[in-house]
């Protein structure tokens, strides 16, 4: 099998069905499995899902498990040389899943892989960040990024200065389009599930980067990114309080005890008081 598409479905039926007609649409050349993982979404109907497209492999949980856990139970089945994570508020685009494939073929340095993601309307979706070292998330929460967005050093952590027109290594593309080499997954192993919604991606990717792989960012395959259709369905002020809270968990594991303790304590107060203004 030379591709497995994991796809974690949370109340977003409607746009997971409109996914899978898209990769039935533009179907890769290559062998390909589909599996789908619902997290309990309300109204869900397995057996209607299965009948519409009954190649997909489904999963379906009795309870929301977050969106690591259900990809690592995908990932337990997945018999692909390569993984495709896939948001359900995505569609593919033609060619754009060979074009993934073939680029991960060219590069065997490669750990993983994003697409450019455009919206509904077209405009460019930034898509990808930098690793939340302590510079570019102190800048970020002193606000600094937002007064200098071109500044390559107050902006870093978002890169609002990156081009998304060539091919080009970076940190941390956005998990809503990300294919995955086997041969990382397994020196990098699962995602971690102390990361159920957010940074889980960003934990994985620094894991791999960490023991030598790269990690890309490839326009030659574009991917509709809907956005936030999971996400958008619970409280913002809570969704804030979770990301703050992940973020620091990234760091607890991550940095604590290896970067200065001044500096950690200093990025970690910034956090905090950002999370206690926003929620």
């Amino acid at each position: 099998m030379r591709l497995s598409i994991i796809i974690v479905n949370w109340n977003t039926t409607g746009l997971l069905k409109t996914l899978l007609k898209s990769i039935e649409t533009h179907a890769p050349a290559c062998d390909c499995e589909v599996i789908v993982v619902d997290n309990a979404s309300d109204g869900f109907d397995g057996n209607s899902l299965k009948s519409e497209f009954p190649s997909v492999q489904l999963i379906a949980n009795s309870a929301n498990y977050g969106y690591a856990r259900g990809n690592n139970q995908a990932l337990a089945l997945a018999q692909g040389d390569y993984v495709l994570l896939l948001n359900p508020d995505t569609e593919v685009t033609e060619g754009a899943i060979d074009a993934l494939v073939a680029f991960m073929d060219s590069h065997p340095d490669a750990a993983a892989a994003g697409s450019k993601l455009v919206r509904p309307d077209g405009t460019i979706d930034r898509s990808v960040r930098s690793f939340p070292y302590p510079g570019p998330i102190a800048w970020e929460y002193m606000g600094l990024s937002r007064l200098f967005p071109k500044s390559r050093t107050l902006g870093a952590y978002r890169m609002t200065y990156f081009k998304y027109d060539c091919v080009a290594e970076v940190d941390q593309p956005m998990g809503s389009c990300l294919i995955l080499g086997r041969a990382a997954l397994n020196e990098v192993g699962i995602l971690d599930e102390r990361f159920p919604i957010f940074f889980n991606e960003v934990d994985w990717l620094y894991r791999a980067y960490k023991i030598g792989y790269k990690i890309y960012f490839t326009p030659d395959a574009t991917i509709i990114h809907h956005g936030g259709a999971g996400t958008g369905q619970i409280d913002k002020r809570k969704m804030r309080r979770e990301s703050h809270e992940s973020l620091l968990r990234f760091y607890n594991k991550h940095f604590r005890g290896k970067i200065p303790a001044p500096v950690y304590w200093l990025v970690v107060a910034c956090i905090r008081v950002n999370m206690s203004i926003r929620g």
